[in-house]
């Protein structure tokens, strides 16, 4: 049976989605072809009429990734001060929510300790990813008035990603409520956010 071009595009849709949520919790070579595809609700045999290789769906998948994180974070500043939008993303992002949620949050700290060891298009996918994710925070920061808004836009994206990651390595539960908490609130003073809460 043949199917139209819809059709296509929204089984490759619903692959790349199940690949991104399955990529973010067990990592890019902690997933198989055929589960993947069992979770999608496919047969393992249909994979490649969508994908060259299980690289080419890793690298389309975080392109995926990338995309899910630029829409949460345009709702999160959609008809709100540039200031409270900041400070709500800091919270979400150093959230025990987000922390808990490896499935379905963000890309960079899903995959930084993969990316050295991927192909070069998902390397390269990523660093696309983690530039304009940077650049999305230094704009956010510029229509705050802060200075060198693109440098600062990368470090906050560096301090966010190092406190999620560590608020998940460690197994004390208080210590790791205690890494997001310190990490959001030294953030929103280092950018006069607190008072934006």
């Amino acid at each position: 049976m043949r199917y139209d071009a819809e059709h296509r595009e929204r089984t490759r849709a619903k692959i790349l989605k199940e690949a991104a949520v399955a990529i973010r919790a067990k990592g890019p070579t902690g997933i198989g072809v055929a589960a993947l595809m069992k979770g999608a609700g496919l047969t393992h045999g249909g994979f490649y009429a969508h994908f060259r290789s299980k690289d080419d769906l890793v690298a389309e998948a975080i392109g995926v990734m990338f995309e899910e994180a630029r829409n949460r974070f345009d709702r999160s500043r959609a008809d709100v001060d540039p200031r409270q939008a900041l400070s709500d993303y800091v919270g979400f992002y150093l959230s025990s929510m987000h922390r808990d949620a490896r499935g379905k949050g963000c890309p960079v700290a899903a995959l930084s300790g993969d990316m050295a060891r991927l192909e070069p298009e998902s390397r390269e996918r990523f660093g696309q990813g983690v530039a304009t994710l940077a650049a999305w925070l230094g704009k956010a920061l510029s229509a705050h008035g802060v200075p060198e808004p693109e440098a600062a836009g990368r470090s906050m994206l560096a301090e966010l990603v190092g406190a999620l990651l560590l608020s998940r390595a460690v197994a004390d539960p208080r210590e790791s409520d205690a890494i997001l908490a310190s990490g959001a609130a030294s953030i929103r003073a280092r950018y006069r956010l607190e008072d934006a809460q």
